[in-house]
């Protein structure tokens, strides 16, 4: 039975240094760690490794169950796979241990609560941008188009909609909104 640790925090300026002092001191023999967002499995390699490395009688280590996901949907295909493959999963700050059946209803119990938290993030962020907006504080995200680029490149360079999506790198959808209604439509 071999140890294998999987340590993540979201952002690049957090600090994984925590996590891997824990796992290696729960005796994991190899660690994994990325800076991604817990939010969805999509993007993260590390994870993905482990997940694929596993073999039966292993054991997965995490910190606490929202190192793993932040999704309950996400928290129960992880552990269906472990599953399927005879890996157990377990926590070292939590009594996580999907090997016996209190640890795995604390388990479910815990990917509820992170779930939870997660959706209560989600709403403050978007109570906080409605009210930015009310005060007139909040411009949402800056355009990454320049509107004033596209028309030059069309009428002074002469550039095709395909050929101004390919240079400024956009969809050619975007090129035409921002091109006169008269010119789009002998463009298409």
């Amino acid at each position: 039975m071999t140890l294998y640790g999987y340590a993540r925090v979201s952002t690049t300026d957090q600090d994984l240094s925590l996590q891997e002092a824990a796992l290696r001191a729960a005796g994991c023999q190899v660690i994994r760690a990325e800076k991604k967002t817990g939010a969805s499995r999509e993007g993260r390699a590390e994870l993905d490794i482990l997940l694929q490395f596993l073999r039966p009688g292993d054991t997965l280590v995490i910190t606490r169950i929202d190192r793993l996901a932040r999704s309950l949907k996400d928290l129960q295909d992880i552990v269906y796979e472990l599953t399927a493959k005879g890996v157990t999963l377990k926590a070292t700050e939590q009594p996580v241990d999907t090997a016996t059946a209190a640890g795995k209803a604390f388990f479910d119990m815990l990917g509820v609560f992170a779930e939870f938290e997660t959706n209560l993030r989600r709403e403050r962020q978007m109570e906080g941008i409605a009210a930015a907006k009310e005060r007139g504080v909040y411009k949402g995200r800056r355009p990454k188009i320049d509107p004033a680029e596209v028309r030059r490149l069309h009428v002074q360079e002469g550039l095709s909609p395909t050929a101004i999506a390919k240079r400024l790198n956009i969809a050619r959808s975007s090129v035409y909104r921002f091109l006169p209604t008269a010119v789009s439509a002998v463009c298409n």
